[in-house]
């Protein structure tokens, strides 16, 4: 019975993953409505602003009305959101669309996993979180190609949003359906004033930049291939708009290599290999202007990067256990760079060129580098990581 309450608590992961089709989106939209590279680039920042925002919020909306109610706001908001654009397509409404999206994709990846402990054993939590991240990268995977596919053999990339609002609409159906035992309170109350007291820890502030800099990168690589592909690699949009998915299958398959990995290994000595993988990949992109090996470089950096934000999540959590719930909404709430790093690269982009794109992801990554150095060697009380 309770392998039944985990599949729609599972199908819930890929529902999760339609915040990644924001890349592919983002091209469409920019051609459609002539936005410049400094506007485009504001299209994730409707989305992942709400991470920083609403996180916290949200955990505290769970503790009054229960975890799958919680899930089942997040997917009505998302209904909603992916519905819009057919009302009335115009910038004004992609804009608020995207902003809906990002609120029940906040709302969603804050109550989702701790949902997942309702239906399974503690010892089973781990790997079915894993299993759900690898869903919601299969859902980043295929995104690309069902939107390529509703523009070109159809003749309208806008269909993927009905597609995946009736997605949504079965997740959420399934989901209502489905008993589960709703989980005891939590008295313990989690603040803004609290949790951005614990970043004055060196350690937690560098994590939380982290979370920052290796989901701004995840969103930027989605943001940034199509439009390199297009002025670098001189290919057509519906051909350029299918690059991301050689990012997100690659992030599919390291994720699930490193859910194998990380059963034997320490984070700590994985994070800076992961990180140094990812650079390489990005630094080779600045070489290559054959489509092909752009997209090698792509897949390269991807599998580095498919396990930064789990590794780095689970250092902070692990560091200070006393302190789980409040550090858990400071990593969600650095999601927000999602929302961050994309308009500085179509700014830079403006100024230098398209290789202005990778520059601001080399930063990006050199961070993720030096952290993967600093987790492993930092000293907090007299303590190694």
């Amino acid at each position: 019975m309770k392998g039944l309450k985990f599949l729609p608590i599972l199908f819930g992961f890929f529902v999760m993953g339609f915040v990644d089709v924001v890349g592919t989106a983002s091209a469409y939209v920019k051609n459609d409505f002539q936005l410049s590279d400094k506007v485009a680039g504001f299209l994730p920042s409707m989305i992942f602003l709400w991470f920083f925002v609403i996180s916290i919020p949200t955990g505290m909306l769970t503790s009054r009305i229960g975890r799958k109610n919680t899930v089942l706001l997040s997917l009505s908001i998302t209904v909603v959101a992916m519905f819009l654009p057919l009302v009335s397509y115009n910038k004004y409404v992609v804009f608020i669309a995207f902003a809906l999206m990002g609120i029940g994709n906040t709302v969603i990846q804050a109550a989702l996993p701790p949902l997942m402990s309702n239906v399974v054993s503690a010892k089973r939590l781990t790997s079915s979180l894993t299993l759900g991240q690898f869903v919601k990268a299969l859902c980043a995977a295929v995104s690309p190609i069902i939107a390529a596919t509703a523009a070109l053999k159809m003749g309208n990339w806008k269909l993927i949003f009905p597609f995946y609002g009736a997605v949504t609409l079965v997740s959420a159906l399934w989901l209502m359906l489905t008993p589960i035992e709703r989980e005891a309170k939590d008295h313990i109350d989690t603040t803004f004033t609290g949790c951005l007291a614990l970043l004055k820890n060196p350690y937690t502030l560098a994590m939380f930049t982290g979370i920052l800099f290796v989901v701004g990168v995840d969103v930027g690589m989605g943001f940034s291939i199509p439009p390199y592909l297009q002025r670098v690699c001189q290919l057509e949009l519906n051909q350029a708009a299918m690059g991301p998915t050689v990012y997100f299958v690659a992030k599919t398959i390291g994720s699930f290599l490193g859910a194998l990995i990380l059963t034997k290994l320490n984070p700590s000595k994985c994070l800076p290999v992961s990180a140094f993988i990812a650079l390489a990949g990005t630094v080779a992109m600045l070489f290559f202007k054959e489509a092909a090996l752009v997209l090698a470089c792509v897949f390269v950096a991807s599998l580095g990067l498919a396990n930064i934000f789990g590794m780095v999540f689970g250092l902070a959590m692990n560091r200070h256990p006393e302190h789980a719930n409040a550090i858990s909404g400071l990593m969600v709430m650095a999601i927000s760079g999602g929302a961050i790093i994309p308009p500085i690269m179509g700014a830079v982009q403006s100024a230098v060129g398209p290789s202005g794109l990778i520059y601001v992801l080399i930063v990006c990554i050199l961070y993720l580098t030096g952290l993967g150095l600093f987790a492993g060697r930092s000293t907090d009380d007299g303590k190694a990581v």
